[in-house]
């Protein structure tokens, strides 16, 4: 059984090619299952499309919603389309995406943290003039931010966890307990975390997360996922097989993802 459950496309502005695109991508692939999960719109700014480069425009969310459920019934037979979206993450405003997504029958959705101390967390000037204790109130704010979405309830996948090294991949070295903690309470609240492939894009080289973190995952008990984060169709599913290979050698015996936001669970 292979999936991949993390793709984005046009609507959001940075990534490239039509749905139709990537589940194309997907068969040839040779993929089972595809989920749909582009960025969510800003839903509490006032502006329609508030960031045109960064996430979709809000008058666009019900079109996407309609395109990927028509897709999906006419991809039936030859590739599972899963709906899915990427959501931000703002612990002020959860009411607010909480409500928009009910209208909708998601299959799931992921949470992920974009913004912490209300900067981009792929913004690598932040990381130039900080002293050790500053890197570390940093990483811990980051931290804080991915369990209190963990605890909100309104997400099945938790995306790219220490996606914050992308750009600093010292990121890694800076020490505290909140990492454990943060897979602990991960894991108390049943959520699956991702293994994104799209790290490879960025200065740091490799996946998120690393894998001291999903060592970490295992003994928690944290589920596990695959997304390639694609904003192109041609990295759809990209390195399934050796992400596979290695959650082997670490000891995962399964991995999942969401249907109707019910858990399927497949072995690896």
């Amino acid at each position: 059984m292979k999936f991949d459950i993390h793709t984005h496309h046009e609507r959001c502005g940075h990534a490239k090619g039509h749905i139709r695109d990537y589940i194309e991508a997907g068969i040839r692939e040779g993929l089972d299952v595809i989920g749909i999960s582009d960025h969510s719109p800003y839903f509490a700014e006032k502006k329609d499309q508030a960031w045109p480069e960064i996430a979709m425009a809000k008058s666009e969310f019900p079109r996407y919603i309609e395109e990927v459920l028509k897709l999906k019934e006419e991809y039936a037979g030859r590739i599972d389309v899963l709906l899915g979206v990427e959501s931000d993450f703002f612990p002020e405003h959860l009411d607010q995406y909480r409500t928009e997504y009910e209208k909708y029958p998601f299959d799931y959705i992921i949470g992920s943290v974009h913004r912490s101390g209300g900067v981009s967390i792929f913004n690598r000037n932040r990381w130039k003039t900080l002293s050790e204790a500053q890197q570390h109130a940093h990483k811990e704010e980051y931290y804080t931010l991915i369990q209190q979405s963990a605890q909100s309830g309104l997400f099945q996948i938790l995306g790219h966890i220490d996606a914050m090294k992308a750009y600093y991949p010292a990121f890694s070295d800076i020490q505290t307990p909140i990492v454990e903690e943060t897979l602990r309470i991960i894991g108390e609240h049943k959520l699956a975390i991702e293994v994104n492939t799209s790290g490879k894009t960025k200065e740091v080289g490799g996946w998120y997360p690393s894998d001291a973190m999903l060592e970490l995952a295992l003994h928690y008990g944290v589920d596990i996922t695959f997304g390639s984060d694609s904003h192109i169709p041609s990295r759809v599913g990209d390195e399934w097989e050796l992400v596979r290979s290695r959650l082997k050698e670490i000891g995962f015996k399964e991995w999942v993802y969401y249907k109707n936001k019910q858990r399927v669970a497949r072995p690896i």
